[in-house]
């Protein structure tokens, strides 16, 4: 899979963001939304050498929770771009009941046209969501614009090789997010095309097995609860099948089909 897709992308973008808004997301999956969680994002901000004064973009920022880590780590200026307008607004609440609103901002926007001046950040992370963008090129273009001369992009991603297995379809249209998950060496390509210049590679495949490990015994924890009458979830989820999905995805995971990486970049005159 190294092609851009054909289908409708505002749909896609729509669907993204209406799924990581969802109940059902924060409950399997927390308040970061993607493998590693706080823990890989602050890894990541050691990685590009965060620093007090610096200004950092996170795009596809969700409800907030990298951003509001990172300002307060390294006590850096985050800016946050979403597609999601409830998104924004939870993230902008939370920044607020962390006491990091002069640090941490959030806005409304698309990762592959970004409401920013060229030349205005020293570092730009996305998180688990590059795969999710129609137009990756063009996104990775806009991520060349908005770095400063010598910025430094950070990319964590899910990567996929091979076929996907049958009994995964289905995750597909669940969270059709991950359907456009590609090769590392794809990602590469999009960011080279770019204008970005490859600095780091590293692999972190364990974080994406935790992650479906843990939503497995959040699934079980759940499935107790509903049967103790202490918990209602949404009329569309369907916990068996959840259940079904986790176990598929943890046999990809091992297969090696499905992996999680990290991305450094520099932009460069």
């Amino acid at each position: 899979m190294n092609t851009e897709h054909t289908f409708d992308a505002t749909e896609v973008k729509a669907c993204c963001a209406l799924a990581y808004q969802s109940d059902a997301a924060r409950l399997l999956l927390g308040d970061s939304f993607h493998p590693g969680g706080i823990q890989l994002t602050e890894y990541l901000g050691s990685l590009l050498r965060l620093e007090q004064g610096h200004r950092v973009l996170d795009v596809a920022s969700g409800q907030g929770a990298s951003a509001i880590a990172l300002a307060r780590r390294f006590g850096c200026q985050v800016l946050g771009i979403e597609y999601g307008a409830e998104a924004v607004r939870q993230a902008s609440r939370a920044a607020v009941a962390e006491n990091l609103a002069h640090l941490v901002t959030f806005q409304q926007g698309d990762a592959e046209h970004l409401p920013v001046p060229d030349n205005s950040f020293d570092a730009l992370i996305c998180e688990c969501a590059f795969c999710t963008f129609p137009n990756k090129t063009l996104a990775a273009l806009e991520f060349q614009r908005v770095l400063k001369p010598t910025g430094q992009l950070g990319l964590n991603d899910l990567t996929c090789t091979g076929a996907v297995p049958e009994d995964l379809q289905d995750l597909l249209a669940w969270i059709a997010c991950i359907a456009d998950a590609q090769p590392v060496e794809s990602y590469i390509r999009y960011l080279e095309k770019g204008g970005l210049n490859i600095t780091r590679i590293e692999n972190h495949d364990s974080a994406l097995h935790d992650m479906v490990e843990q939503i497995q015994g959040k699934l079980l924890g759940t499935e107790l609860l509903l049967r103790l009458r202490k918990v209602e979830l949404p009329a569309s989820f369907d916990i068996e099948q959840a259940k079904r999905l986790a176990r598929a995805a943890k046999a990809a995971i091992q297969s090696n089909t499905f992996g999680y990486v990290t991305l450094l970049a520099r932009k460069e005159y």
